[in-house]
């Protein structure tokens, strides 16, 4: 069972790194990656519970690109976490974070919802904050039922209390991965919000001629219409299919492990070609 799309506390999950390779082992995951947004901080644990448990890992990120009007995310595999380059360009992103956190509390106070930062850091536990962690605030305050009715009346790109997220540009991205030593990979492309076949297939094509490697053909909630498509789109620009179930602990309780919403099967030929890729 290979996953190859899972976060952590390091990011926006509620496992930790060591804890998320336990419960993957758990659930028969024999190949894993793990893949934070904007952060490599958690790659050292896993990697090593990993390497205790006999599980195939490989280290990667996931970096939020700029892009419109949906959203588009570049995993990055196999990547050196040391490498210089990519850690300014995460610095950036993340400064970028911090800076938006008080204005999204400044827009739940107009709101007339009393969360604080203190509230929200709770939450995080000391890990990078996201909006997850607004919405388990909210929650634990009593404002909404669900971190899902957060994120519909509050928290999602378009609601209320949304603040935009400063982004790497698509190439920027993708050349921060690939200076790092890794392959760069276009994630869960329904997300682009692509209006057809023959505007996705532009994008692609064109991430393609700035280095892109691989496409994620293989997602939670994909159908086997959905799959085909992707994997067709892949084979057309040269692209190493690959799959995970973008797991985040009971951020999102639906989606498991090695399963994402129950239909996921990441065939053994994509870790496989990944693998043959290479990495420096």
């Amino acid at each position: 069972m290979i996953d190859l799309h899972t976060h952590s506390t390091c990011s926006d999950g509620t496992l930790s790194p060591h804890e998320l390779v336990r419960a993957a082992r758990e659930a028969g995951v024999t190949h894993l990656a793990l893949t934070d947004h904007d952060t490599v901080s958690g790659l050292a644990q896993a990697s090593e519970e990993a390497e205790h448990l006999g599980m195939a890992f490989l280290g990667g990120l996931e970096i939020s690109a700029e892009f419109q009007p949906g959203t588009m995310h570049i995993l990055g595999y196999g990547i050196s976490a040391a490498d210089g380059d990519l850690h300014e360009s995460l610095e950036y992103v993340q400064r970028a974070r911090r800076d938006r956190n008080p204005k999204i509390v400044a827009n739940l106070n107009r709101l007339g919802v009393a969360v604080t930062m203190e509230d929200v850091r709770a939450e995080a536990g000391g890990t990078v904050v996201g909006r997850p962690h607004f919405a388990a605030a909210m929650v634990r305050k009593g404002y909404v039922r669900s971190t899902q009715e957060a994120f519909d009346r509050y928290l999602a790109k378009g609601q209320p209390a949304y603040e935009q997220k400063v982004r790497l540009s698509p190439e920027e991205s993708i050349r921060a991965i690939r200076s790092a030593g890794g392959v760069a990979v276009l994630a869960h492309p329904l997300q682009l919000k692509a209006e057809d076949d023959a505007r996705l297939d532009s994008i692609v094509a064109g991430l393609a001629g700035e280095g892109l490697q691989g496409l994620e053909c293989y997602y939670r909630n994909h159908t086997e219409a959905d799959t085909a498509r992707f994997l067709a789109l892949a084979r057309r620009h040269g692209l190493v299919p690959t799959g995970g179930s973008d797991f985040h602990g009971s951020n999102r309780p639906r989606i498991k492990l090695g399963t994402g919403e129950g239909n996921l099967n990441v065939p053994q030929a994509c870790w496989d070609e990944l693998m043959a890729r290479g990495f420096r």
